[in-house]
């Protein structure tokens, strides 16, 4: 680099945990090249915007935050990469000086290297613009990065790429591309790592986790079975299908030492008519039998989900359907949203779309919903320490109030103070004695 004073670099990541733990690849890769990380915006020569794409809002999020940049800062380099930058039409047009895809972005200390190189900073790119962004499904192999200087005391481990499934609704097969699976030799290398670094507990991401290993015949469930032999104490799973809960995956589960009984179910909704038009491949009817298993094989687990309001076609009464279903489902959480209309995508085009108030209304009613399903799943547990029964708390960081915060397994936020330093250590505790939320 000819400019080795422009170096100073400030990343910000938007969206999922594996968009999340990629932007912490990035630093790494940049601090490794060389680059120096700023915590201040005004300080850095190169502004990273790690995107999400997977809302209008995100991507209007992305837009607004690159104007809101360049107002404030004439001279830094503002780079555009993620999901945003891989789906977006127009690329030329946005206001960046270097554009990566979500495969280059994980070498962007090579691009940063060739612009500051180049002295007009129109290096070997796309025309006059310095765009980085190739076709995403040309894309076959995992491409990823083991952190080795980890701040968090649950570090998340991305295991897969990608989606294979096309949901009618999401356009993130277009930014992400098919699945792909990193070795389960290099995750259970991983894994032990972290353990023999003193970390407790791993979070296994990607963007579709029951997608692992499908390429080289291998099964989410083979890899967990390995990962039960490892150093590590605990582990938790990110987001899966119902259709993924088969009952072997059950029966492995609930005798297993090391997982956390936390579950994130990627239902979007719970109206027959909704899902068929969603191309989700099950039924109401089968996702709740899977979710009562869940309920009869584990002690107390947290069970939470995503649903899509206002899928083109929603009827009052289908909204309904999914309404009672959850509620009858007796899950932990509900992570609501309202339906985006995805240029691209099948849902885009379909008949029937539902006005933006009525959606903001029904997602509404699902976040009261949830706020009461949560309250009633705190109550279950106090009611368990009342009874005897001992929480396992994973203490993690101490808060402006003074007090320590820690996760039980079944993701459980327990507030504790103490004159001792609780970081990263774990402790069996009365929940009912406890503040908890």
């Amino acid at each position: 680099m000819k400019n080795k004073a422009a170096n100073k670099f400030f990343i910000k990541s938007l969206g999922c945990k594996t968009n999340q733990i990629e932007g912490q690849m990035i630093t790494e890769e940049l601090v490794n090249s060389g680059f120096e990380p700023v915590l201040l915006q005004n300080l850095c020569d190169f502004f990273i915007l790690n995107t999400c794409s997977v809302t209008s809002h995100a991507d209007n999020q992305a837009v607004y935050l690159i104007k809101q940049f360049r107002a404030k800062n004439k001279k830094a380099k503002v780079v555009l990469t993620g999901c945003f930058a891989q789906t977006a039409k127009g690329l030329d047009k946005i206001d960046a000086d270097i554009i990566l895809g979500n495969d280059e972005k994980l070498e962007i200390a090579k691009y940063l290297k060739s612009f500051s190189e180049n002295e007009d900073g129109n290096g070997c790119a796309d025309t006059q613009k310095n765009i980085y962004v190739q076709d995403i499904f040309s894309v076959e192999k995992f491409h990823g990065k083991n952190l080795k200087n980890l701040k968090t005391t649950r570090p998340s481990i991305k295991i897969q790429e990608g989606c294979s499934n096309r949901c009618s609704y999401c356009i993130i097969p277009y930014a992400r591309g098919n699945s792909r699976s990193d070795t389960m030799e290099n995750i259970i290398n991983e894994i032990n790592f972290l353990a023999d670094k003193g970390y407790k507990e791993v979070v296994l991401v990607g963007i579709h986790i029951g997608e692992w290993g499908r390429e080289f015949n291998k099964t989410l469930l083979d890899l967990l079975k390995e990962i039960e032999k490892t150093r590590i104490s605990r582990y938790r799973l990110g987001s899966l299908y119902v259709t993924e809960l088969d009952d072997d995956m059950i029966e492995f589960l609930k005798d297993s030492k090391k997982f956390c009984p936390h579950f994130h179910l990627s239902l979007q909704s719970l109206c027959n008519k909704t899902l068929k038009g969603m191309n989700r491949f099950y039924t109401k009817e089968y996702a709740l039998n899977v979710i009562e298993k869940l309920h009869k094989n584990f002690n107390l687990p947290f069970l939470g989900c995503d649903i899509i309001t206002g899928f083109p076609g929603e009827s009052g009464e289908d909204f309904l359907e999914t309404f009672n279903a959850l509620k009858e489902a007796k899950l932990s959480f509900i992570h609501s949203f309202p339906y985006s209309k995805r240029e691209g995508t099948k849902a885009a085009v379909m008949e029937n779309q539902v006005y933006e108030h009525i959606k903001k209304e029904r997602t509404k009613k699902l976040i009261e919903l949830s706020s009461k399903l949560h309250s009633e799943f705190l109550e279950k547990n106090k009611a368990a320490g009342l009874c005897g029964e001992l929480a396992e708390v994973l203490f993690q960081k101490k808060g402006k109030n003074g007090k320590y915060t820690g996760l039980t397994r079944n993701y459980i936020r327990v507030y504790k103070e103490s004159s001792e330093n609780l970081w990263n250590t774990v402790q069996n505790l009365n929940l009912a004695e406890c503040e908890i939320e």
